[in-house]
């Protein structure tokens, strides 16, 4: 690739991850109107993937019991929209590819302790729930939803600790021998630095293939993601995943916190001379969809704190 600071016409994957990341750390449960109101509003602003929905049982997570009314909702209304959803199962995978989902992912964690807290399952046992979803996905022809590999904890846990990359490296292996089209990579706790981005994501590369690493999926927990994502665009990562203000974290691994902001990232990757798509002041527009249907949530997000800079330019206006 360039040398970083230099013009480009290079395209980059913003996926929005507000409406299942986002949420399933949220106080309070936000109405499916405003859900399908603040989906909108993203997609008006040019995102073009969203992770809308967590096919989970509602009494363990009831801020996602609307998940298939969501999908729906939001393949009719939105049709060039990319539509994600993430399922823990075959049940799960399957509700979520009946509602419509183009992709569904499984999460399986790099931490054993983390996969029995967040599944109820060991690590291989969760590979092998992976490799039913991707048989049994085999079997819906042309239009089956892709099948990701969500490796969570793949920077370190809060219950286990450190994680060895060999582990991980070995963990993104076997869900591609079990069958999964796509692998990513999560900073679930946020506790990657720049050199260990580096590091990971080219094995994992090395491992699994350019074509078939997924997104990279970053929290902020130590104010560090912006730094991580220049480190992963040196490594050729051309996907990540953000939540709108924020939002987010895993209830499953204590002091996870939000996401990467969403406006934060675009704001990055579009002065970085990468192409996004998205119309930042209309993304941070959308946040006020997401203050109407939680307006006791605290929203994170530099950009939209400062306001936008006078000496923006996106990249595709330069």
């Amino acid at each position: 690739m360039a040398r970083m600071g230099t013009p480009r016409t290079e395209t980059v994957t913003v996926r929005e991850v507000g409406p299942r990341d986002g949420l399933q750390m949220a106080r309070s449960v936000m109405p499916t109107a405003a859900k399908l109101r603040w989906i909108a509003a993203m997609a008006g602003a040019g995102v073009t993937e969203m992770e809308v929905a967590s096919f989970v049982p509602p009494a363990a997570m009831p801020q996602m019991a609307d998940a298939a009314e969501v999908v729906r909702a939001v393949r009719v209304a939105h049709p060039a929209l990319h539509v994600v959803a993430l399922a823990p199962n075959l049940r799960g995978a399957q509700n979520a590819a009946a509602a419509g989902a183009n992709a569904i992912i499984m999460p399986v964690s790099a931490s054993e302790l983390h996969s029995r807290s967040n599944v109820r399952r060991s690590r291989a046992e969760q590979v092998a729930e992976l490799g039913r979803v991707a048989s049994w996905a085999c079997t819906l022809g042309p239009g089956a939803p892709i099948v990701e590999g969500g490796i969570s904890t793949a920077f370190g846990c809060s219950l286990q600790g450190h994680v060895p990359e060999a582990d991980v490296v070995a963990l993104a292996a076997a869900l591609m021998g079990a069958g999964a089209d796509k692998v990513m990579l999560a900073d679930t706790l946020g506790y990657a630095s720049p050199r260990v981005i580096r590091r990971l994501v080219r094995a994992v590369r090395a491992e699994v293939g350019a074509d078939r690493f997924g997104n990279l999926h970053l929290h902020d927990t130590m104010g560090t993601a912006m730094a991580n994502v220049l480190a992963a665009l040196e490594e050729g990562v051309r996907g990540f995943d953000a939540a709108l203000a924020g939002l987010g974290g895993c209830p499953f691994a204590p002091g996870s916190v939000g996401n990467a902001a969403t406006e934060d990232l675009v704001f990055l990757l579009e002065s970085e001379g990468f192409d996004t798509g998205i119309d930042l002041p209309a993304l941070i527009t959308a946040r006020n969809a997401l203050h109407d249907g939680l307006p006791d949530e605290p929203m994170q997000g530099r950009v939209a704190a400062a306001g936008l800079p006078r000496t923006y330019r996106p990249a595709r206006a330069t």
